[in-house]
């Protein structure tokens, strides 16, 4: 019984030995195992760049954005019916507030009134189309929603849009002083429509490129209006001939809409902003801010 004992005592130890000898085998393997690299942070705000990307366009590009527009406009008639006679109702009484009284300060007023009403009425009709690439059905309740989340950068946007038509308007009457119109002199009527039309092309071109991607990018994107307005101005630089056109359309319709005594832009404003989102959505990549939901 005493030698059983004793062998069995010895096997014991020896098993202990050898774990833990296996043990600190693993030990010493763990430490010298090469630790996985960190998982990579998400991007931050400060990654992103100042300017949003944007794509080369060909010039036919705005013909593909008002087959995407009529295509928006015919999903939903009823609810572009009432953005283009709310449009119709405020570009009637603007017009005819401005004849009965013709007094220039009563329209330049007017006028900043409308710039201050058209942002909203732009994002509303963007959220259509926002809705329908999304595979909803858009509402007009969508749409107050969309509006009241980016009534801040639309105000900043009208803002800006108000100092542009208030210099305008002053460099008309610069323009008006130096080169005083002669009914009788056609050489100086030529003079006065040939100065006058440059003036008035610089600050048109100004809005324009401005206005081109901004307000379709803030109804889509959270991004603030200066990003947004440097981006579009950015896109519209990278894309002369294209927008040159798209420009050339705009005007046309829009001549249209006014010689129907203003009942056509009841349907060229929603078909113009519908193709103004597809047209946004082709131009830049906002894909490194997020979407507003």
């Amino acid at each position: 019984m005493g030698r059983a004992g004793l062998l069995l005592r010895r096997s014991a130890m020896r098993d202990g030995g050898l774990a833990s000898l296996a043990a600190s085998r693993l030990t010493d393997h763990a430490m010298h195992e090469p630790v996985p690299p960190a998982a990579p942070e998400p991007a931050t705000t400060d990654d992103r760049p100042f300017v949003v990307p944007c794509a080369d366009l060909h010039p036919s590009a705005p013909l593909r954005w008002l087959r995407l527009g009529w295509r928006d406009l015919c999903a939903a008639p009823g609810l572009s019916a009432l953005f283009g006679l709310v449009i119709v109702a405020v570009s009637v009484a603007v017009s005819a507030l401005a004849w009965s009284l013709g007094r220039f300060a009563l329209l330049a007023t007017l006028l900043s009134g409308f710039v201050f009403i058209a942002p909203p009425l732009a994002v509303g009709l963007y959220c259509v189309s926002r809705g329908l690439a999304a595979g909803r059905r858009p509402t007009l309740a969508d749409s107050f929603t969309l509006a009241r989340r980016v009534v801040g950068q639309a105000g900043v946007f009208a803002l800006a849009q108000l100092v542009i038509l208030l210099v305008w308007s002053r460099a008309g009457m610069m323009v008006n002083a130096f080169f005083p119109v002669d009914a009788n002199h056609l050489h100086g009527l030529l003079e006065f429509l040939l100065i006058g039309s440059a003036v008035g092309s610089v600050f048109a071109a100004i809005t324009f490129a401005t206005a081109a991607f901004s307000l379709p990018m803030i109804a889509d994107r959270e991004v603030d209006m200066v990003t947004a307005c440097v981006s579009s101005i950015h896109a519209v630089m990278r894309n002369k001939i294209t927008m040159l056109v798209w420009v050339g359309l705009i005007v046309a319709l829009t001549a249209v809409g006014f010689a129907t005594a203003f009942l056509g832009l009841a349907l060229v404003m929603p078909w113009l902003a519908y193709a103004a989102w597809h047209g946004y959505r082709e131009t830049l990549d906002a894909s490194s801010w997020p979407a507003l939901d």
